[in-house]
């Protein structure tokens, strides 16, 4: 009988090389001819079903989506068969069926869900959800413990889950704006906690090595592109000031060469900045620690100076919450021990206002050691801007709009840490550290003949100059609105010789403006909205999308108030009516938000 060898097909896992190498292996090794036949019959045998895995992300920049579909990567290599949904479509998942679930989601503003996932929350807590027994599930929640309601909506999908009978597999996982650590070690332990519950598969085509053999080594990664772990150094080319001499504010225009970075992006992304500290708070804070500054601590795994650790890796002007629980411990009988009681939330939250990591320090009989006080500091984490420029317009630069953020309290001078590191610290021959955060959803129409109705205020008009510039380098035909104020004409005009020349030849064929503080009674862009309501719902009829850029916590909501008025006066339409419209808006990606 003819001994049949078997055989590494080119479409089998491996390179060229490594599937050359083990079939020579296997043709000298499966000499005997009943050990080919036991072999090749073996390898018939059909492989086990992966076990079907569902991630579900709610993202309002693309962080929640990338740490979904990098999950996913993980899950297909240990065996299972994963799939990548967004929580806007969760009325497709067949629920009854679905048997593992991770649930990945940011929150934002005060407590809300992200806008994609704003009707999934809605079925989510309403009569009309399912009963999940059948289910596991665990849930990786993203936040910022700068905010009151830290995780607040992630921790409400995780206790809703439970409430409908879903049996959590892993322990919810709160992240903070330092996220990578923890989700690494929630995935570790979710899929640990998978491998005892469910019997998948392992990964298709994966071959088991004989005794002793030891396969070739795959080709070396190529280096790794500039992103969020390793930022491009880019030079800062030009920095200036958009709002007038008597201003309240000191808004710049940041322009930063990408030449060379290989980095790309599109209208509506955000650029990531990593900053640095200013050198006088860190030799003020040194100066209430009593230290020079040359102690050695431990920062990122490694070690270095405290004065380098506390002016590149460490926050020093929000206090964490491990720092305040040690400092209170450290001095029982203070003012900020008897705030850190439950039930005086909201007096530590008014108390921590304009207060910084110097502040909690000085009121230390005795303070920390360097080492303890390293592993009480969060670590300083990037700041994301709203991109305000077009590749198409700009070739290898991008443009930001940014708030230097400069105030007194409580004695002392206070000042934004990334916005005064581009607008003062980084300078001429300096360089910012930066990368593309991707966004997934806020984006003009693909059609450019679609209308647009754009609502950015402030530095909110950062991605509506964008849009605008690539619809100008496009050609497009669409109509273009945009609603801007601000405080004063006078001096808070931003980007005014452009939108007025835009306004002047059509290309901007409306341009409605609110500056509040230029008439005794203050006029915001949701009045002009309310005035404009007749033509505004003429523009949504004709299939027009709106977009809604700036301060999630006031101007978005009477700006979504507003939105839902016209909708009523203007289209005629009942409050339940507007609200149904207001939501096909969102379903359709007609209404978007870049909301912070």
């Amino acid at each position: 009988m003819t001994t049949r060898i078997p055989y590494i097909p080119e479409n089998a896992p491996f390179t060229a090389e490594q599937r050359m190498w083990l079939n020579g292996f296997l043709a000298g090794f499966f000499s005997d001819a009943g050990a080919g036949q036991s072999v090749i019959a073996a390898a018939a045998e059909p492989a086990a079903p992966k076990a079907p895995l569902l991630l579900l992300y709610g993202s309002q920049t693309g962080t929640a989506e990338g740490l979904a579909k990098k999950t996913a990567k993980e899950a297909e290599a240990r065996g299972f068969a994963p799939r990548v949904m967004s929580l806007e479509k969760y009325e497709t998942v067949q629920w009854a069926s679905e048997s593992n679930v991770l649930l990945i989601t940011s929150t934002y503003g005060d407590g809300e869900p992200p806008d994609t996932a704003q009707a999934f929350w809605s079925w989510l807590k309403g009569e009309s959800a399912p009963r999940l027994e059948h289910l596991r599930y665990s849930v990786l929640a993203l936040g910022d413990t700068n905010y009151s309601a830290f995780c607040a909506f992630g921790k409400s999908c995780d206790e809703r889950l439970a409430a409908l009978g879903a049996q959590r597999m892993q322990e919810r996982r709160d992240c903070d704006v330092d996220y990578e650590g923890p989700a690494k070690e929630w995935t570790d332990a979710v899929f640990a906690r998978l491998a005892e519950v469910v019997s998948a598969a392992g990964p298709a085509g994966a071959a088991a090595s004989a005794p002793g053999v030891t396969l070739p080594a795959a080709p070396e990664p190529a280096a790794e592109a500039y992103g969020k772990k390793r930022p491009f150094p880019a030079p800062l080319l030009k920095n200036l000031c958009l709002s007038r001499e008597g201003s309240a504010k000191d808004v710049r225009h940041f322009e930063i060469g990408l030449a060379g970075s290989g980095l790309s992006y599109e209208v509506g992304d955000a650029l990531g900045v990593y900053p640095s500290n200013c050198s006088q708070y860190v030799a003020d804070l040194l100066g209430v620690l009593g230290m020079d500054g040359e102690e050695a601590v431990n920062a990122g795994g490694s070690e270095t100076t405290l004065r380098l650790a506390l002016t590149h890796h460490f926050d020093i002007t929000k206090p964490s919450n491990d720092l305040l629980s040690a400092a209170a411990k450290r001095s029982p009988g203070s003012e900020l021990a008897a705030l850190l009681a439950p039930e005086r939330k909201d007096d530590l939250k008014k108390w921590l206002y304009g207060r910084e990591v110097i502040d909690v320090l000085s009121q230390l009989a005795q303070p920390f050691t360097p080492a303890e006080l390293a592993a009480l500091l969060k670590k300083l984490a990037p700041r994301l801007y709203s991109i305000s420029s077009s590749l198409k317009a700009h070739p290898d630069e991008v443009h930001l709009t940014v708030g230097a953020v400069r105030y007194d309290a409580h004695g002392r001078p206070r000042k934004g840490v990334a916005s005064t590191f581009l607008a003062d610290r980084v300078g001429d021959s300096g360089r910012a550290p930066v990368f593309v955060q991707p966004s997934h959803g806020f984006k003009p129409p693909g059609n450019g003949d679609t209308p647009m109705i754009m609502v950015g205020p402030g530095t909110g008009i950062a991605p509506f100059r964008a849009f605008l510039e690539e619809r100008r380098a496009l050609g497009a035909k669409g109509r273009n609105w945009l609603f801007f104020g601000d405080q004063r004409r006078s001096t808070d005009y931003l980007y005014e010789e452009l939108l007025e020349g835009w306004k002047t030849d059509g290309f901007l064929n409306r341009l409605d403006l609110a500056f509040s503080r230029d008439q005794a009674e203050k006029v915001y862009v949701q009045t002009r909205m309310l005035e404009s309501a007749t033509e505004l719902w003429s523009w949504l009829e004709a299939g027009a999308h709106f977009y809604v850029c700036g301060d999630a916590s006031r101007m978005a909501k009477d700006v979504d108030v507003a939105l839902h008025s016209v909708i009523e006066t203007a289209g005629g339409k009942s409050a339940d009516e507007a609200k149904a419209y207001v939501a096909k808006l969102k379903s359709d990606k007609r209404y978007q938000r870049d909301v912070y």
